[in-house]
């Protein structure tokens, strides 16, 4: 029986019963119960076993007991024996201390005079070693061996530095660096010839002696010069051949990029650190050439034309950022390796000339802008080619307004956001203009101000037709105006956003600058992606970029005033196009309303003089000239049905940024306001209303016929507005009534109106009021 499982920390007594028994039940089912008494005896005999080995193992412990105590006690005697003795060693120690005190510090001195002794010994030494190097130099100088000058040099080198203390050792710093300028002197044609073969081992040889003698910035200036004179050549030969500047630029360009990759390969081999050598020679290189960038940038936009200068200079930059690219993806798998300082000098030098003309780019935008828009013609002999002009110039405008944030981006990698504004602002400000005497224009061919003196009334809707044309273009330049404006917001955050610092306050005019130092040290920047011309050469304008990335950033690009200004000026625009539609339909009816105060008939009988004064007022009949209004203002829902039916996003935008004369007198219902066309038959029957009440007050006089008369045209007016769903005017319900009144009756009538119109209608018609 395996009794092992009862020392396992996951003991199950039913499952070992179960194991216990399940064999039996297999061979013989009928023993279980003898298997089960002879195991019940086995676990007896087994636990009567286990008592007396505990009881053994108990006894034995209990024996060992005072034994153990015994070892205890002698290993705590032996321990305090032990610290007596340590106590006594303690004593010995600082005894001997005090008594050999005097000795220790004599040894002192004398080590330290052992020492000075060794040290004037070397001293010595070293000043007999100058002395022989002195004299030998000079037929060591006769060998011509660089090498073998060399070590005597550094010997010397090595010598001088023990004499410092010495009366003569100026002069002999001066002897020194006389004797390494002959060392130079003499193996500078081999160094030229070295570097220019592109000797490996030579090179070395020559950068393993001038660092041994300090001289190391003097062999690299001969690198220097060596490759730059090539560079420089070869500048100078694309500058006398008859490529354009753009292809001077880019052959330039590609002749240095592919000197760093040679130059860096062959550098590895030969200096310590040939990143920095090659950024160097490259800085040297674009500093030396003659004639210098900037030169031939400025002759170029000299003489290019005002219209294409913009143009120009963008090519010619797109040249150089080609270049600085392919830099950039040279030096970037090894920054770390780079002297940073070094490398934003050549992200300098390259970027450089193009400095004063990243500055004037507000300018230069602008200028390019206004040639071009002054190139999109509005004006036409016709009004309907004006009116087409009108709706082409839209996607023309925002097209030259969308390449100006491209040229931004291109030019000034978003610093020139200030002056991207302001170039734009003018662009707006032109169209605006030209736009606004465009509509001026119209109205002149379409006499809008000239009302025609004779009483010949035509129906003319094409004006109208053309003005909502005209309408529905300036819904096109909000909306787009709209869209374009968060278009710039967006980009403007996306490119320049990344010169806004987290720590940036609006308050503080150093917090752009304070680029939090845990930011610096957490990553190595860039220098390719950091250049910023704008921070030291305009800190005001730079301030102002700054505000602006602020303030789109904190709320949002979807609200803000970046093109205020002239949205504004579209919106005035709209104005116009809706006063120019307006009056082209109040013309006609003007024209007819102007007739009336001057009509002769109102003082004589000639309008009524068939008729007798006692015929009842159904008898009467509207005149032609309200006849004529009437039938007009009838035939408005017909040609106004456009706002109504046409489903243009443009118009509907116009129609209800716009503001028609002669609104709603207050406390009036208006439900016009919901459709547009009610909208505009509202206001032109206001207008037509206001106006007719101011002619009827200039009649001079009204005999009672034509007091009649006049009653009878303003039923028949308001008659026609009632038909149309509109509200007659107060003051025009007031003047009929007044008109209506009986002479006896007048003065009561007279009590619920203006008096001054009630003195007036009185004096009209000859009543005492």
């Amino acid at each position: 029986m395996d009794f092992s499982r009862f020392l396992s920390d996951d003991f199950e007594v039913k499952s070992w019963v179960n194991a216990a028994f399940r064999a039996v039940q297999q061979e013989a089912p009928g023993k279980v119960d003898a298997h089960a008494a002879t195991l019940v005896m086995k676990l007896q005999l087994f636990i009567q076993e286990v008592n007396n080995a505990v009881e053994e193992t108990s006894h034995q412990a209990l024996q060992n007991m005072p034994r153990v105590l015994r070892e205890v006690e002698v290993l705590k005697q032996e321990a305090t024996f032990l610290k007596e003795q340590m106590i006594l060693v303690k004593e010995d120690i600082k005894k001997f201390e005090e008594d050999t005190a005097q000795s220790m510090q004599v040894l002192v001195e004398i080590d330290r005079v052992k020492s000075r002794m060794q040290l004037a010994a070397e001293s010595l030494q070293e000043a007999d070693k100058w002395s022989t190097l002195s004299a030998d130099i000079e037929e060591t100088l006769k060998t011509q061996d660089v090498s073998v000058i060399s070590a005597k040099l550094t010997s010397m080198q090595s010598s001088l530095a023990m004499l410092v203390d010495t009366p003569d050792y100026s002069e002999k710093c001066v002897h020194l660096e006389a004797l390494k300028n002959r060392l130079e002197a003499m193996a500078s044609p081999q160094i030229v010839a070295a570097f220019n073969s592109q000797s490996v081992d030579q090179a070395k040889t020559f950068v393993k002696v001038f660092t041994e003698i300090d001289r190391m910035p003097q062999l690299l200036a001969y690198y220097y010069k060596c490759h730059k004179v090539q560079l420089v050549a070869a500048w100078q030969d694309l500058c006398q051949s008859d490529l354009s500047l753009n292809r001077q630029l880019t052959e330039l360009y590609d002749t240095l990029l592919g000197t760093w990759h040679s130059q860096l390969q062959w550098a590895t081999q030969v200096f310590k650190n040939p990143h920095e050598v090659v950024t160097v020679l490259l800085i040297q290189t674009l500093g030396a050439l003659v004639p210098s960038i900037p030169v031939c940038l400025s002759t170029a936009m000299e003489r290019t034309g005002q219209e294409t200068k913009l143009n120009k200079l963008l090519e010619l930059y797109d040249a150089t950022v080609h270049f600085a690219k392919g830099l950039e993806v040279a030096m970037l798998p090894n920054l770390k390796e780079q002297n940073l300082v070094k490398v934003m000098e050549l992200v300098e030098a390259v970027y450089g000339p193009y400095k004063p003309f990243q500055l004037e780019y507000g300018d230069l935008e602008e200028e390019n802008l206004l040639i071009q828009i002054s190139a999109v013609p509005l004006e036409h002999w016709e009004v309907i080619d004006c009116v087409q002009e009108l709706n082409h110039s839209v996607n023309k405008l925002f097209i030259l307004a969308s390449g100006a944030i491209d040229n931004c981006i291109k030019l000034t990698d978003g610093l020139g956001v200030c002056g991207l504004l302001k170039a734009l602002k003018a662009l707006f400000s032109k169209y605006t203009s030209d736009f606004t005497n465009t509509l001026q224009s119209i109205r002149k061919k379409c006499k809008l101000d000239d009302i025609p003196s004779d009483s010949l009334f035509q129906e003319d809707w094409t004006a109208f037709q053309n003005s909502v044309r005209i309408i529905t273009t300036c819904g096109e330049l909000l909306h787009q105006c709209g869209d374009f404006e968060q278009q710039l917001a967006n980009r403007i955050l996306s490119t320049a956003g990344k010169y806004l610092s987290d720590s940036y306050s609006p308050c503080s005019f150093s917090g752009f600058q304070d680029t939090s130092s845990a930011e610096k040290k957490s990553s190595i920047k860039n220098p390719w992606q950091e250049y910023n011309y704008l921070l030291k050469e305009n800190p005001s304008e730079y301030a102002s970029l700054m505000e602006t990335l602020y303030t789109l950033k904190e709320k949002g690009t979807s609200n803000h005033n970046l093109l205020s200004s002239s949205r504004s000026a579209l919106s005035r625009l709209n104005q116009l196009a809706h006063h120019l539609a307006f009056d082209s339909v109040f013309l006609r009816i003007k024209q007819q309303l102007l007739l009336v105060s001057k009509m002769e008939g109102w003082s004589s009988g000639g309008i009524g003089e068939t008729l007798t004064d006692d015929l009842p007022n159904f008898s009467l009949t509207p005149l032609e000239y309200i006849s004529n209004i009437g039938q007009y203002i009838m035939s408005l829902p017909l040609h106004l049905e456009p706002f109504v039916t046409q489903e243009d996003s443009a118009l509907e935008l116009a129609l209800h940024a716009g503001k028609l004369p002669y609104p709603p007198e207050q406390g009036d219902e208006l439900p016009e306001l919901d459709n547009m066309a009610d909208y505009w038959l509202g206001s032109i029957a206001r207008a037509t209303m206001q106006t007719y009440c101011e002619v009827i007050l200039q009649i001079p006089e009204l005999t009672v016929h034509s007091t009649k008369q006049l009653a009878t045209d303003i039923d028949y007016l308001i008659n026609v507005m009632d038909a149309l769903g509109l509200q007659p005017s107060r003051t025009l319900q007031t003047i009929v009534t007044l008109l209506k009144a009986k002479p006896e009756d007048y003065r009561q009538a007279a009590k619920s109106t203006p008096r001054r119109m009630a003195s007036s209608i009185a004096a009209m018609r000859g009543l005492e009021c």
